[in-house]
């Protein structure tokens, strides 16, 4: 008979390996982060069930939604302990599938599972997630973090959001706007953004042997850093070109790459020609190209090879387009234009070989 004084404790959560302790305090240190990414529409605040936002006055006002992820560029940031950005990247991959549109990022929610909750890291990745929403105007309305002992790491974590935008219905872009003697205006990536890295890691970890915190002089800084530079979110830009400029339809350039995602906005019987001398890839793709031997088709499937948003506008609206791009810092160039289909041609093409610098 045992002792009830000398009795094992019974199981909890915490012996699970659920601290519900530091979850709280996470969420204390996160709060001032999303604080930061709100709108004046938002109602209530953080610890409720469900975040709040007051749609406001459309005529027909139709709802866009997307979820995205970051995928195994999370594994660089786990390898090199840096979670403060990779929140950046978690918000650019869902509000820039949004203003493709003409939607207008409102909020976007985020899940983050994590094998040990150490509050400091869930801070750093929400603050990265609030820097995020602020770049697209949107509010970080609230998300989850669950903590996953046994089935993850404890280093180890993913995250994922949804954001929901609104375009009015007849301001909505599309393919059915595209035009023969259309414009593409290629909008420069901030490199590698938040595609291919099973690939880039399998070329430049593996094959190659670079170590991650190795500085590299063609590159310029570390292997690392240069892993980790944030996504950039074009979604104000694009709206803002929308508002002043003819725009029939934007495209994100993510997984699939450049022509992979173009022919999702161009319509049956048209052609977006597109001119690789008009543009110089970075260093980046360049270095995983030659280190791994990848050939130009896989290079350009995979990357974004330097773009990173495409507008398609009205060729009156070419030179107005640009300048205003300009104005506001993005790097942007005419990319190529949209012409009439000869026969059975693929919607959207590469032509040329890139300019020398």
């Amino acid at each position: 008979m045992t002792d009830e004084n000398t009795s094992p404790a019974g199981a909890s959560y915490a012996a699970a390996g659920v601290d519900i302790a530091a979850g709280d305090r996470a969420v204390e240190l996160f709060k001032k982060h999303s604080k930061r990414a709100s709108r004046p529409e938002v109602r209530g605040g953080l610890g409720g069930f469900a975040g709040l936002f007051a749609l406001g006055k459309y005529d027909k006002p139709l709802l866009a939604a997307g979820s995205d992820g970051v995928g195994t560029k999370l594994v660089v940031a786990q390898a090199v302990d840096k979670h403060d950005t990779i929140g950046i990247d978690l918000v650019a991959m869902c509000v820039d599938d949004l203003v493709v549109c003409g939607a207008e990022p409102l909020f976007l929610q985020d899940y983050i599972a994590i094998g040990k909750v150490v509050p400091e890291k869930v801070a750093d990745i929400v603050a990265g997630i609030a820097e995020g929403c602020v770049q697209a105007g949107c509010a970080l309305l609230g998300g989850e973090t669950a903590e996953h002992p046994g089935v993850m790491g404890a280093d180890d974590y993913d995250v994922s959001a949804t954001a929901v935008g609104v375009v009015e219905e007849d301001e909505l872009l599309g393919p059915d706007k595209v035009r023969d003697g259309d414009v593409i205006i290629g909008m420069k990536s901030a490199g590698l953004h938040s595609n291919g890295y099973s690939l880039a890691r399998h070329v430049l970890l593996e094959q190659a042997g670079l170590s991650l915190d190795g500085h590299m002089e063609d590159l310029g800084r570390t292997l690392g850093e240069e892993m980790l530079e944030p996504t950039r979110i074009y979604a104000k830009d694009c709206l803002a070109l929308a508002s002043e400029c003819t725009v029939r339809t934007f495209c994100h350039v993510t997984g699939g790459g450049l022509v992979g995602n173009m022919e999702r906005v161009i319509p049956e019987g048209l052609v977006a020609e597109m001119h690789r001398n008009t543009w110089q890839p970075q260093q980046i793709f360049k270095t995983i190209s030659a280190l791994g031997k990848v050939s130009r088709e896989e290079m350009e499937k995979t990357f974004n090879m330097g773009v990173g948003m495409v507008a398609v506008v009205s060729p009156a609206d070419r030179d107005r387009a640009l300048a205003m791009l300009t104005a506001r810092h993005v790097d942007a160039w005419v990319l190529g234009e949209v012409r009439e289909a000869e026969g059975e041609e693929p919607r959207a093409q590469l032509i040329g070989d890139h300019a020398r610098h």
